[in-house]
């Protein structure tokens, strides 16, 4: 039996940060992100960038990729985002994570790591037909 305790108690140490990772409500992610440019990166490679504008809009691009309009919402304990010409809902939990935010897009299995989402002060820049908007 005391041979078993401290394999438990690493265990529950492993499990911590799992525990931790509470979805922030719609109003908290409302008012982390409002102002501000984020970087999403997935295995340390930026794959976008969003500037999160007043009253839930948001300018979406994929790296070198034409900037999307859309808008954001939540939905139970999930963050969705509608993009204008795409009528399927984007829906992630994210969570802050000390540096920033993490986040898990709805579809991702448990061997998927979390995309990590930082604050830049970098522009979005919008290569499109939309460019400047």
């Amino acid at each position: 039996m005391r041979a078993g305790l401290p394999i438990l108690g690493v265990a529950l140490l492993l499990a911590a940060p799992a525990l931790a990772q509470t979805p922030m409500t719609a109003d908290e992610f409302e008012a982390y992100v409002t102002g501000k440019t984020m970087d999403y990166f997935q295995g340390g490679v930026a794959f976008g960038r969003e500037v999160y504008l007043p009253g839930r809009k948001v300018r979406w691009a994929f790296t070198a990729d034409e900037c999307r309009l859309g808008h954001w919402y939540g939905q139970g304990d999930q963050i969705c985002f509608l993009y204008d010409g795409d009528p399927q809902p984007k829906c992630w939990w994210i969570w802050p994570d000390g540096a920033g935010l993490s986040a898990s897009y709805m579809t991702d299995t448990p061997d998927i790591a979390p995309s990590t989402v930082r604050e830049t002060t970098e522009p979005l820049a919008c290569p499109g037909p939309d460019v400047g908007v």
